[in-house]
């Protein structure tokens, strides 16, 4: 079958346009896939996820590059051994040491020292594109790709099934996130205005109605209970009530709108392409545009006598900070 080009798969692979890795590394590899190279800017490759993994900040990216900061973003090391060298998407923890990362060709590959070193745990079948992991803890966890492809797992990754998130027409929709809501909730952001709601941990998904057909690239839930959906021409979608209705919020940009976090202080922080970093202030959206104007792909706020962010590039980590 031959594959469509989509706007989902471009997004991805355009934050991801990084450096090219110099010096080969030593872990082992399946069939056919080259395990991640070793190399001295390992923190300029075109970096697309983030997650914390207790005290520590774990980026995952193009070229299978997994890098590792224990200080809040301002030194990074190469992780010893990653399996493959191709893109990878998203990664999540369940706590300081156990992780997982997902990317092309299916796989997820999972860590149990922190992010230093990886091995496949499972290829999914069809090799399909995987774009969003989130683990709830260390046994139960779901993964979202391209064309419709959803799995999740009770045992801590040993074994996985399939999960049916879209309903017939709905069902081939690339699912670019999934994340965690209140009471055990999960949500799932796709293509074409898509996004669903689970509450009996990924059993069944019902369609929310976001009253939009621009696809959505990611999501989060704020302390207070508020969704967010961030998507396509600067959109952020609000819903105070789970996911039962939505309001768009006015951000002032038409730039696609790929990640965000809620700081320790309340304070919002989105990033997206063209440089776009959209804050909250006095209840309001605003929008600074970074005079590198490198897309943007995900951001982690860190606490540090001021405040400080991490944000991915398509050339690598960037870092922000702004005295108190």
């Amino acid at each position: 079958m031959k594959l469509k080009v989509t706007a989902s798969l471009a997004l991805v692979a355009t934050l991801a346009a990084g450096v090219v890795m110099a010096t080969a590394g030593g872990s082992t590899a399946p069939a056919g896939e080259a395990p991640a190279m070793q190399a001295r800017l390992a923190t300029r490759a075109g970096l697309v996820a983030v997650a914390t993994a207790g005290p520590a900040l774990v980026a995952v990216g193009d070229f299978g590059t997994v890098v590792r900061s224990v200080d809040g973003g301002q030194t990074w090391t190469q992780a010893r051994s990653v399996p493959v060298s191709g893109l990878l998407t998203a990664v999540s923890f369940a706590d300081a040491r156990t992780g997982w990362a997902v990317g092309h060709g299916g796989v997820i590959l999972a860590t149990t020292d922190g992010g230093d070193t990886w091995q496949i745990q499972h290829e999914a079948e069809g090799r399909p594109v995987l774009l969003g992991v989130h683990f709830s803890d260390a046994e139960h966890g779901y993964v979202v790709g391209a064309y419709g492809t959803a799995l999740r797992t009770t045992d801590g990754g040993k074994t996985w099934a399939p999960m049916a998130v879209g309903q017939g027409r709905d069902a081939d929709l690339h699912l670019n996130h999934v994340f965690p809501g209140a009471e055990g909730a999960l949500f799932a952001a796709g293509e074409s205005g898509a996004a669903f709601a689970s509450q009996d941990g990924g059993e069944h998904w019902t369609r929310l109605d976001t009253g939009v057909t621009g696809s959505l690239w990611s999501g989060l839930q704020r302390r207070d209970g508020r969704l967010l959906l961030l998507g396509m021409s600067g959109r952020v979608l609000e819903s105070n009530d789970g996911g039962k209705h939505w309001k768009a919020l006015d951000t002032g940009t038409s730039q696609a709108l790929t990640g965000g976090v809620e700081g320790a202080d309340g304070e919002l922080v989105l990033v997206g392409t063209g440089g776009a970093v959209v804050t909250s202030k006095d209840g309001q959206l605003v929008t600074r545009i970074r005079e590198d104007r490198q897309n943007l792909a995900a951001v982690a706020a860190v606490s540090e006598g001021g405040k400080a962010l991490v944000l991915l590039a398509q050339n690598g980590v960037l870092r922000e900070t702004a005295a108190k």
